[in-house]
């Protein structure tokens, strides 16, 4: 499929991310990692729980062979924890008991991953994941340090100045709605749930030696499960995987299988789910 974009002579090296051997991406991901990764602003990824978001930031990071730093985002997470740490702790221990030298505040200043993507002497990727589970403000919390590309930790003064942008990915489940402010700063990507043809590819990568005839017919109870009206959690890429590996492992023919399907617990993960498939099944 030729690219929708013309970049004229710059092209080649504006098209940098095609995906890696294990990870197959759609030409919309690969043109928004690439606009992302040329104009310096955040990619900002959504999309269905096992769809590929996180894994996306390593394969950017090994295809543009970068060192990736990695943010995981809680409930409780604050902006400044990327920035810095100041182990205050440490540092009482020490003047009490003489271990080091307290004077020395820097000793005790730990930089955080987004700190530490921008005192990087070369470019690093930044993966912030899950940046919904955090306080409504934590993004907007972030906003000058993604902008300016700098910070300055007020208990020295330094002032860390990024000598290369980092490539930042940032990962969202859509659990709350996130600031206009952050989104402008943003570029956004949709990955959009896999059609059975890229499915195929992408278990081929990690089932390279799967049967054609086993394939097919996991992909057609795969897409079948996901058609069913009223599932509260629909499975994912990740759990075919799984299920096709079990399948493998066991010697199942599915086309052998009457009216239940093998190790549905793999598929499916909530009690409602597998009971309503049985009473399916039993219909």
């Amino acid at each position: 499929m030729a690219s929708p974009f013309s970049f004229g002579s710059d092209q080649e090296s504006f098209d940098q991310f095609r995906g890696t051997d294990t990870y197959i991406a759609s030409d919309d991901l690969r043109h928004s990692v690439n606009v992302a990764v040329a104009l310096g602003r955040p990619l900002l990824v959504r999309g269905e729980p096992g769809t590929g978001k996180t894994l996306l930031a390593e394969n950017v990071a090994q295809a543009l062979g970068m060192e990736l730093l990695r943010w995981h985002v809680k409930s409780t997470t604050k902006a400044r924890d990327g920035l810095y740490l100041y182990d205050t702790v440490a540092r009482l221990h020490d003047s009490r008991f003489g271990d080091g030298d307290v004077k020395d505040i820097a000793h005790y200043i730990k930089l955080g991953p987004l700190g530490q993507a921008l005192a990087a002497e070369k470019r690093v990727v930044l993966l912030i994941d899950e940046v919904d589970k955090a306080d409504i403000e934590f993004p907007n919390d972030l906003l000058l340090e993604l902008d300016a590309m700098r910070f300055r930790i007020d208990e020295t003064g330094r002032e860390v100045v990024a000598k290369e942008r980092p490539v930042v990915i940032i990962t969202s489940n859509n659990e709350k709605e996130l600031p206009d402010a952050f989104l402008r700063r943003c570029v956004f990507h949709y990955i959009e749930f896999p059609t059975k043809e890229l499915m195929q590819q992408i278990v081929r990568v990690h089932h390279p030696d799967v049967e054609a005839k086993v394939l097919d017919q996991a992909i057609e109870v795969f897409y079948g499960l996901r058609a069913t009206p009223r599932l509260r959690k629909r499975p994912s890429t990740s759990e075919l995987i799984d299920w096709i590996c079990a399948l493998k492992k066991a010697g199942v023919d599915l086309g052998r299988i009457g009216g239940g399907i093998p190790f549905l617990g793999t598929l499916l993960k909530t009690e409602q789910d597998i009971e309503a498939m049985g009473k399916r099944a039993k219909a």
